[in-house]
């Protein structure tokens, strides 16, 4: 039992006051590290501190970054995967990041998961080792020596091992199969919005991001490049790109330069928002080029796993109203303006702010589901999936998976590639090894580490 003790604080050199403070000591193993810990909960101002950091000097040293953690994984407090979920949740910016990290970090699910395939894993390699050492005794080799059916043969030298080993590729390929939404989870949602030169999208990032993110005038072609705003929608971190306006022909080697650039970023988005002008009477005829040139072969193309969603918005909507008012030279709303494909439009007007938060609540939707399955939600308690939430954990997993495709090539060929095939069991449970951090974990700690804090 810890209790905290309020206790006066005194300088070993000359016995001044330093503070009065509180002090909690952890006997290990029941620390954050699992040592010996004493936590003094002083005030915070400059001068008690460094009296106390100066007071301390000759009998301890200032931790370095990412000391205290490294410690904890040191004495099996935690794991890696627990370590890279902490990290996660230091830097978590919103209310889905911290979800994600806590529940890594607490529940630790994915650990269990990956240490459970290694124990699998280790079994089968348990049953290889067994067939090299007495794969000459008569019960592991006259049987399988004695049959004529190359399958029946294999199989009595394998047993059961295949079918597992089956079952756990099948495990592997469907956790890698979720889309990456814990990976967009912690790095965010890119959201990119194009159009036409001048039809507000500078605008209507300015109105997402409440500031002055983009320049705006009303000179075509303003934006060269691309701008990036990081923005929280629905819990979300969005990553929102105002892009250059995109059309056919420009004599401006800085705007077509712009206008790749463009290209790239709606090809790289998991949202695209498409604006054009609402007051163009061929508006819908760009839109429609803009849709099927970026977003629709995006959408339509199998294979590419992670398709943005598109929503359409037609800008300047106030405009529209007023000359339906004056001559009802355009048509009520936008229900004329149709893009075969897209049912996501939205009428809009960034002077006025008529339609934006119908769009905002639109675009806030998708982000949410593009995500939603991957994390907690306020109904879902405790529930929670395993998903891979960094590139480095997807790569060995299917690192494992193709050592698993190479044993079942040499487990058909019985005991002639025992040792071959019992290989390639050791190489895909060292690959789930480096996930969790039971090999070569040094190197990914020190990147870890040095993101921490002096005091984690």
């Amino acid at each position: 039992m810890r209790y905290a003790a309020v206790r006066n604080l005194y300088d070993p050199r000359d016995g001044s006051t330093l503070d009065q403070a509180i002090v909690i000591m952890f006997q290990q193993p029941h620390s954050f590290t699992g040592e010996d810990v004493v936590e003094i909960h002083c005030h915070g101002s400059r001068a008690v501190i460094q009296g106390i950091l100066d007071a301390l000097a000759d009998i301890a040293r200032p931790a370095e970054r990412g000391e205290f953690t490294q410690r904890a994984f040191e004495h099996g407090k935690l794991n890696l995967l627990q370590i890279e979920a902490l990290a996660d949740l230091i830097i978590s910016d919103t209310s889905f990041q911290k979800k994600q990290a806590l529940h890594h970090l607490i529940q630790d699910k994915l650990s269990l998961l990956y240490n459970q395939w290694r124990t699998d894993l280790t079994k089968a390699l348990a049953h290889a080792e067994a067939i090299i050492d007495f794969g000459d005794d008569e019960d592991l080799s006259s049987s399988a020596a004695a049959e004529t059916n190359s399958q029946k043969a294999q199989q009595s030298v394998w047993g059961n091992v295949q079918m597992n080993i089956s079952s756990l590729k099948h495990a592997m390929r469907k956790h890698i199969q979720d889309n990456q939404r814990g990976e967009i989870i912690r790095e965010g949602v890119k959201v990119a919005i194009i159009g036409p030169p001048n039809a507000g999208k500078s605008s209507l990032l300015n109105i997402l991001a409440k500031r002055d993110a983009a320049i705006v005038s009303p000179i075509a072609g303003t934006t060269r490049d691309v701008v990036e705003v990081i923005m929280d929608l629905g819990g979300v971190r969005c990553i929102v790109s105002d892009t250059a306006g995109i059309r056919d022909t420009t004599e401006d080697i800085i705007e077509q330069e712009g206008i790749r650039r463009a290209r790239v970023a709606a090809m790289d988005a998991h949202v695209c928002v498409v604006v054009v002008d609402a007051t163009d009477n061929a508006g819908a005829t760009v839109g429609s080029t803009l849709v099927d040139n970026i977003a629709t072969s995006i959408l339509s193309d199998d294979s590419i796993k992670i398709r943005p969603m598109t929503l359409l918005v037609f800008n300047k909507i106030d405009l529209i109203t007023a000359k339906n008012n004056n001559n009802n030279s355009v048509g009520l709303g936008i229900d004329h303006l149709v893009v075969e494909g897209v049912t996501s439009r939205f009428g809009v007007s960034c002077t006025t702010g008529i339609g934006v938060d119908e769009f905002l609540n639109a675009l806030t939707s998708v982000v949410v589901k593009r995500v939603s399955s991957s994390t907690l939600s306020e109904e879902d308690g405790d529930e929670a999936e395993t998903v891979i939430t960094r590139a480095r954990h997807r790569y060995h997993v299917q690192e494992a998976i193709e050592a698993l495709n190479r044993f079942e090539l040499q487990s058909q060929q019985g005991l002639i590639a025992v040792d071959l095939a019992s290989e390639e069991l050791r190489l895909a449970a060292s690959e789930l090894g480096r996930v969790v951090g039971a090999v070569d974990v040094e190197d990914v700690l020190d990147v870890l580490f040095a993101d921490f804090c002096i005091g984690k």
